[in-house]
């Protein structure tokens, strides 16, 4: 009987691997192991097993996981792709077949496939067919009986011999019972040479997070904008769970856009997959350099549309606000439009604005103008000289309001960061809420600043105390 791998022990090697551990020689590639099998068999759960953290989302219930999503992986020092697919079914029609469309694209890119089955219910006949299909694709394949959580479920992972991939892993997903022995043969899979590959722009590509309320259009716009069906699109309202980058190149640079599952309530709010998803999207904002919002140009904002924005703004992210579905408007929705955009977008006037269709492809080249605007706006820094001389000449010509008897003075300031641009304001007193929005509206005036939002704080001259 194979030993059981505890979860300290993995969970050591794969977080603590080594950084300059690298047995390809190439630093830059990394084997991709993609993870497939049909609905609900703990494919997600034990890529979380793998990456030692709740990364997937995973619910019980089937279909939770619908496109691929790509993690970085170690196990015993080797680095590797982790790719997560949703279930495979063959037979699957309507929005379930083209999640199995992106399973295949999954093996398709992968150098070893890992083949999760449940132990407990035995070889369907979509297992069967599933089977068939990866032996023609010639690549290894590491057949995985799931759920064996001890030695008394060791005959049911036995009894898949029958589906002609080798030897069965008995592992728990769940509880990391054998996953080591499993991640051991993984590793020794792992081809030692790899393909060809070519090295990103210097500097690497600019992350985009798209975010925006459900069915909005976000995996749609991916697609267009990658050229190929790359994540599962339906008519159904919370498609994509998982965030999904994708390497994508426009107006010759690339851009690693990251498609995130369409934030419906707040985090506090939601429950079960959709709880976790919002989180993951929260994340990926987090990692991102600007947000592109889509927003749904043919329904009335929503309270979502607003505090998705806010969430943008909040986070210090550059900012793209685009108006998909735009070919679906007539004139009178046009024109109510602009008028709740004046009403109810006051806090992102600064944000760069492009009406595009996701559906066929109409002004999707303008975001690219759009994104690199917000992008400098992000970065501008502001020489401290030439600020404080605007400054100067601002608050002469617009002094702070006299306040019981006093008025406060900006006697000097700075800007403190960039990404986004934060300014400090060197003061003899507090500053009133409306007084620096004032000062900000006309730094970005004077300045521009555009598509990033702006930090202005105080720093208020303490009174020396007579002795």
């Amino acid at each position: 009987m194979r030993g059981e791998a505890v979860s300290e022990q993995y969970a050591a090697d794969a977080v603590e691997a080594p950084d300059d551990a690298d047995p390809s020689g190439d630093a830059g590639y990394q084997p991709v192991v993609a993870v497939v099998g049909r609905p609900n068999v703990g494919k997600s759960t034990l890529v979380n097993r793998i990456l030692g953290r709740r990364e997937a989302v995973v619910e019980d219930v089937p279909g939770v996981t619908r496109d691929r999503v790509a993690y970085d992986a170690q196990w015993a020092g080797r680095a590797f792709t982790l790719l997560d697919t949703g279930g495979w079914d063959p037979e699957a029609k309507g929005m379930a077949a083209r999640i199995t469309a992106q399973a295949e694209v999954g093996v398709a890119a992968a150098d070893v496939v890992m083949f999760v089955v449940d132990s407990t219910v035995g070889a369907t006949d979509t297992d069967e067919a599933v089977a068939k299909l990866l032996r023609r694709s010639g690549k290894p394949v590491i057949l995985v009986a799931n759920k064996v959580d001890g030695p008394s479920g060791e005959p049911d992972a036995a009894a898949l011999w029958n589906l002609a991939l080798g030897e069965p892993f008995p592992v728990s997903a769940l509880h990391g019972r054998g996953s080591g022995d499993l991640l051991d043969t993984v590793v020794a899979a792992l081809p030692t040479a790899p393909p060809e590959s070519f090295d990103d722009a210097d500097g690497g590509p600019r992350r985009v997070a798209l975010v925006g309320k459900p069915n909005v259009g976000k995996s749609s716009l991916l697609n267009k904008l990658a050229g190929e069906d790359r994540v599962v699109v339906d008519a159904v309202a919370g498609t994509t769970v998982d965030p999904i980058d994708e390497l994508i190149e426009l107006g010759g640079w690339p851009w690693r856009f990251v498609d995130t599952a369409g934030i419906r309530r707040r985090v506090n709010e939601a429950s079960g997959a959709e709880y976790f998803a919002s989180l993951r999207t929260a994340a990926a904002l987090e990692r991102a350099e600007v947000a592109v919002v889509l927003v749904d140009a043919n329904e009335p904002l929503a309270e979502q549309d607003l505090r998705i924005l806010s969430m943008v703004v909040d986070a210090g992210r550059a900012l793209v606000v685009a108006y998909n579905k735009w070919d679906l408007l007539d004139e009178e929705r046009r024109e109510q439009l602009e008028r709740e955009i004046d009403r109810q977008l006051v806090r992102v006037t600064w944000a760069p604005r492009v009406n595009v269709s996701a559906r066929t492809g109409w002004h999707v080249d303008r975001l690219v103008k759009a994104l690199d605007t917000a992008l400098e706006g992000w970065s501008q820094r502001i020489p401290t000289s030439r600020l404080n001389a605007f400054l100067g000449q601002l608050v002469a010509a617009h002094p702070h309001p006299v306040r019981g008897g006093k008025q406060p003075r900006i006697m000097f300031a700075t800007q403190a960061d960039t990404r986004p641009p934060r300014f400090v304001l060197f003061t003899t007193g507090f500053l009133e809420a409306s007084y620096r929005r004032f000062v900000e509206r006309r730094l970005r005036e004077e300045f521009g600043f555009e598509g990033t939002p702006m930090e202005i704080s105080m720093k208020v001259r303490e009174r020396r105390s007579r002795s």
